[in-house]
């Protein structure tokens, strides 16, 4: 019941890509009492279906049992992406781009722009920290972790309006230096998004400290090669982006009315888990850049002043988005041993 807060700031001018991350983070979280599902699947087929020579319907092909295929798949993809990765990292890195990246024109950025970013990522790293804070809160009620793990209707689009109900007031609200308004509905929606993943506490300490270091090792690497790449590289994806995020959020939906032991239901699965990693991952690229390329052009005149609080929702949420799915994916390993 985790899946996503999809809010993103794009796919309208509103609400956009942003809220439908939020709703991306509710719909990927991991089903705490069905993880040994996917073991289910590699158990051998009995006699009855090996003497079935008829063809199979289109309905019995989809709800056949699993197999591992399309697990194998996703995973081929994560380390295929990885891999890439961690070639752009060399190659932009090592300064081989034929283009300045944002660290070569740091130098000879003002002040009011390393400002920006700065206060940009204090906002981000301070959500990470709320959003910690109020998961381990809300693990300790008993209240609060019964109203959030609950299967019902009533529980899901709850917890959906509330991480984009908050997102949008947060949005909605002009930014001030300092403690005001803007800044305690930040607050308020970095606790709501830590109470709709507290339930991934029940994969125990170790496992989420692993994820976090993952996920930290991820971001680190991805930033690095955003900061260092030609500042129109990753910008230029937002196409290819809404249209893999439509992909990943059909299939999170999917996802929650067929089981993973089907051949389907597997299928959207993987695309969901592994498919929606690499997604975030890239979206993390491109807001990345797009925060560097809104700090430095918007003009220190204008009346309405540079928001960092709305510049770090989009790279926050690709981290919510990319931890989930990375304790989901060692949840699953560790099942299987």
């Amino acid at each position: 019941m985790f899946s996503a807060y999809v809010l993103r700031s794009g796919l309208t001018n509103f609400v956009g890509k942003t809220s439908l991350k939020q709703a991306t983070v509710l719909f990927s979280k991991p089903n705490i009492y069905s993880l040994t599902s996917r073991q289910l699947t590699n158990q051998t087929r009995g006699s009855l279906t090996r003497r079935a020579t008829r063809s199979r319907s289109l309905k019995e092909i989809a709800m056949a049992p699993a197999g591992e295929g399309a697990f194998s798949l996703g995973k081929g993809l994560v380390l295929g992406a990885s891999g890439l990765g961690l070639g752009a990292l060399c190659f932009y890195g090592l300064g081989f781009a034929s283009e300045p990246g944002a660290i070569d024109r740091s130098v000879m950025w003002p002040e009011y722009v390393k400002d920006r970013i700065r206060t940009t990522y204090m906002y981000f790293g301070g959500s990470i920290m709320l959003t910690a804070a109020s998961a381990m809160a809300c693990f300790r009620s008993p209240v609060i972790m019964k109203a959030v793990m609950g299967n019902s209707w009533v529980v899901i689009l709850g917890s959906i309006a509330a991480m984009i109900g908050t997102g949008m007031i947060v949005r909605s609200i002009p930014y001030q230096p300092g403690v005001g308004s803007k800044q305690a509905a930040w607050a308020l929606h970095s606790a709501v998004i830590g109470a709709v993943v507290a339930p991934l506490c029940f994969l125990g300490g170790p496992l989420l400290l692993r994820a976090a270091v993952y996920t930290a090792g991820i971001v680190g690497g991805l930033s690095t090669v955003a900061v260092c790449a030609p500042s129109e590289k990753f910008l230029n994806m937002g196409g290819p982006l809404a249209i893999g995020f439509g992909a990943v959020f059909a299939a999170s939906l999917g996802s929650m009315f067929l089981p993973p032991t089907t051949a389907l239901g597997a299928g959207l699965y993987s695309v969901a888990l592994y498919g929606g990693l690499v997604l975030f991952s890239a979206f993390l690229l491109y807001d990345t850049q797009k925060i560097v390329h809104a700090a430095e052009v918007h003009s220190p005149y204008s009346a309405r002043p540079f928001d960092p609080v709305n510049a770090s929702i989009s790279i926050y949420m690709d981290t919510i988005n990319i931890f989930v799915r990375i304790a989901s994916i060692l949840a699953g390993g560790n099942r299987k041993r």
